[in-house]
């Protein structure tokens, strides 16, 4: 993981080496010209780095093309618990982790760069049961939707705070005798960051 790091650092620097020149020339690192909002093609990579801190990693890449977004993603939680962030959930008794799952995402920017999304992860979520320490593992498949607002910092580096809301259909497991279910929904805060790699107005 972090030779990929380091590979998309480098790309990032070297396409923005390439753009300097496309600039107005009343143009700010706080008010660029043409607005970032205004782009018509782009290519980003951003992060939700607090998976970082809990020993996981998620990655990201998207194309941008006028108010449509295109996502592809992979998590992996680490030692996240995200059983806290389901309606009804069973958080007492049990813990849920996310495992490697790759998911896509399907945006609209309905105003400036406020993006409304669709979203499809097929997950895989390691069940832990807290008094016996055991683990198994679970497959769903979520759909949902979420809204985030992309605060960009100059012209290619953004941070993208948002809210989400899980949906799944019914699954359990069996921990001798004690059933495990998985929240139907899920709720819960998102904070991503990103890099505009290569843009087009």
């Amino acid at each position: 993981m972090k030779s990929a790091s380091v590979i998309l650092i480098l790309l990032f620097f070297g396409f923005a080496n390439l753009q300097a020149n496309n600039e107005s020339p009343d143009s700010t690192f706080w008010h660029p010209k043409p607005h970032n909002y205004e782009v018509k093609q782009a290519f980003e990579i951003e992060s939700l780095f607090p998976m970082f801190l809990t020993g996981g990693y998620h990655y990201a890449i998207g194309y941008r093309y006028h108010q449509f977004r295109l996502r592809a993603s992979v998590i992996n939680g680490g030692d996240y618990d995200a059983e806290t962030a389901g309606i009804n959930n069973s958080a007492t008794d049990f813990k849920r982790y996310y495992k490697t799952s790759p998911g896509f995402f399907l945006g609209y920017n309905i105003w400036k760069n406020l993006e409304l999304y669709t979203f499809l992860e097929m997950h895989t979520f390691a069940i832990e049961q807290k008094n016996s320490g055991i683990r198994k593992n679970i497959h769903s498949t979520d759909f949902g939707g979420g809204i985030a607002y992309q605060f960009f910092i100059g012209r290619y580096f953004y941070i993208q705070p948002g809210l989400h809301i899980y949906l799944r259909t019914d699954k359990s497991l069996d921990f001798s005798g004690v059933q495990y279910h998985i929240p139907n929904v899920d709720f819960a805060p998102v904070i991503r960051v990103g890099a505009r790699l290569w843009r087009k107005y």
